[in-house]
């Protein structure tokens, strides 16, 4: 099947338009910023720089190139390099091929995969486009949006309806781009529910993956071969003193423009012109609001209803983290006691901390899983896969990593999401 898989990429690859070419600074850091949560967490994140979704004590953690602890000085913040990643002369890969970086798919062969799937099983998996990427919108190569969904299948199922006869867990990777464990993660998933014991799952329990929820962006980080391009955003727009693009956690329309997010389109988290102005995020949203029914009332306050069904996985990388709404603000939902449980029941399994982004890192707005659960009611979480430091942790691990360390916390932590899905509240 893996030899299937690999010929379809490059066969898709030879057919499709050439990767955007590498794009980004050749040397990369990782600083250490003194910055404690409240008013100086947020003010860093304010002015616009990569700040990690990690915490060491009262340190953040920042991407730059050897210009930005000057910055940081003039701003105010001290820093230390944490970590530092020298240019490689390796050249980037190659059109025709199917991995880069060790084995970590390209775009082209986690799509091809979907198909191969879906025709192996067709008992089980049907493939979904649910829109097109931003450069595809523009005629400019892109790639269409595409989801897989996984049950034992009777009549309705996979139907993009809100009133589908089962209850949906829904798992994405790659919505920031350079996060290149949860695409791997995905792949693993989508093996798994198809060819293991948790196929005796799925016949109450509908699974929905989206591997890759940025392919644009994910086009640019492989662009780089052996080095991949440390790209966040997607690819909508231009940028002469940094990044291009939209950061595509900071542009859902819940608290859209507030906290954590900037107006500076060279910012990695560039939130946009409005709420929900990337096509990507445009999609995400539609293709929710056809799986997920609306269960809860407005307000920052009020709680979904106890009928409710389905839960959300949006994984990132990196920090050991599962959060869980609101991240905008430190203020609980209605439904915090059963959010709160489902992440610790989710940390417990793998070693991770729960909580909300500003109990354990800093306020951000704009972001997916918060859309999930305000517009929704559907309890959503966001996993930060991978540690800080050490061999494999944090944007690029090797990959046998994801085999040896990722796949064993993230497996069980699944298992806990597609147990709770069914009666999350």
């Amino acid at each position: 099947m893996r030899t299937a898989v690999a010929l379809l990429a490059c066969l898709a690859l030879l057919s499709s338009p050439a990767p955007a070419p590498a794009e980004g600074p050749q040397a990369t850091y990782v600083l250490r910023v003194p910055a404690p949560m409240g008013d100086s967490a947020q003010r860093l994140l304010g002015l616009g720089y990569d700040v990690l979704e990690q915490r060491d004590g009262a340190d953040l953690f920042v991407v730059g190139d050897p210009q930005t602890p000057q910055k940081l000085r003039g701003d105010g913040f001290p820093s230390t390099v944490e970590t530092a990643m020298p240019p490689s002369q390796r050249a980037p890969r190659s059109l025709g091929d199917a991995t880069y970086y060790g084995g970590y798919r390209t775009v082209t062969a986690q799509f091809a995969h979907l198909n191969e799937v879906a025709r192996a099983h067709p008992d089980l998996a049907t493939v979904v486009d649910y829109g097109d990427s931003w450069r595809k919108t523009q005629g400019s190569g892109g790639h269409d949006l595409k989801a897989i969904c996984i049950t034992r299948k009777s009549p309705g199922d996979c139907a993009l309806t809100p009133t589908a006869p089962k209850p949906r867990l829904f798992v994405m990777g790659q919505l920031h781009a350079r996060e290149i464990t949860t695409g791997d993660m995905a792949w693993r998933f989508i093996d798994d529910l198809v060819g293991s014991d948790l196929t005796a799952k799925l016949g109450d329990l509908e699974v929905w993956v989206v591997p890759i929820a940025n392919p644009d962006g994910v086009e640019i980080v492989e662009s780089g071969g052996d080095t991949p391009v440390l790209h966040r955003k997607n690819a909508n727009g231009t940028c002469t003193s940094g990044s291009r693009g939209v950061d595509l956690n900071r542009n859902a329309g819940s608290h859209w423009g507030e906290v954590g997010s900037s107006p500076n389109k060279c910012s990695e988290t560039y939130r946009g012109t409005r709420a929900d102005s990337e096509v990507e995020v445009q999609a995400l949203e539609s293709l929710w609001r056809k799986l997920y029914r609306d269960t809860r009332p407005p307000g920052d306050t009020a709680a979904a209803s106890a009928d409710t069904t389905g839960a959300v996985i949006s994984m990132h990388s990196y920090g050991d983290y599962v959060l869980f709404p609101w991240g905008w603000s430190t203020q609980k939902t209605g439904n915090d006691a059963a959010l709160r449980k489902m992440a610790n029941d989710q940390a417990a399994l793998s070693g991770f901390t729960a909580g909300q982004p500003g109990e354990l890192l800093y306020n951000a707005s704009g972001a997916t899983d918060d859309w999930v659960y305000d517009d929704l009611g559907v309890p959503s979480f966001v996993w930060e896969i991978g540690a800080g430091s050490g061999r494999c942790g944090g944007f690029l691990p090797p990959f046998s990593c994801q085999q040896d360390v990722h796949w064993p916390k993230v497996r069980p932590m699944l298992v806990s999401a597609m147990n709770a899905a069914k009666r999350p509240y």
